[in-house]
């Protein structure tokens, strides 16, 4: 399950990664670092499936970055990868954003003690329904 949980995360990674070549083509790149920074960012995707755990502070520092950097592509950065990452990228997200993935983490460390299956999507879809009865 866990792999699943992993694989979720690079997958998003390579979406942010199409969104971050998409602006250096559309040249709304300023500077020549752009290509540096694309290269360390194909490092975490690389490192990322082999050392997960080494690989957060490398992910903090680039998901930061993309805020700093490219702050017009901030609202496309999925959500997901902040709660991941943690550390410094935990200053984009509001606390009510934070307790949300926290009871979507205790959820699926919870399922994988009793050896259940875990659908993040569904999950994070049923937390986020509206409770006072107001469907829109």
């Amino acid at each position: 399950m866990m792999a699943s949980h992993l694989e979720h995360h690079l997958a998003l990674l390579n979406h942010l990664r199409g969104i971050l070549v998409a602006l250096g083509e559309a040249e709304q790149v300023l500077d020549d670092s752009h290509a540096l920074f694309l290269e360390r960012y194909d490092e975490l995707l690389a490192e990322l499936p082999r050392d997960p755990v080494s690989s957060q502070y490398l992910g903090q520092d680039l998901i930061s970055q993309v805020f700093n950097r490219y702050p017009q592509i901030a609202h496309l950065v999925p959500r997901d990868l902040l709660w991941f990452f943690g550390g410094d990228c935990l200053h984009f997200m509001p606390d009510e954003e934070i307790a949300l993935y926290q009871t979507l983490d205790e959820r699926r460390f919870a399922a994988e003690e009793n050896g259940e299956p875990f659908d993040w999507h569904q999950e994070k879809q049923l937390l986020t329904l509206p409770t006072d009865g107001a469907r829109h």
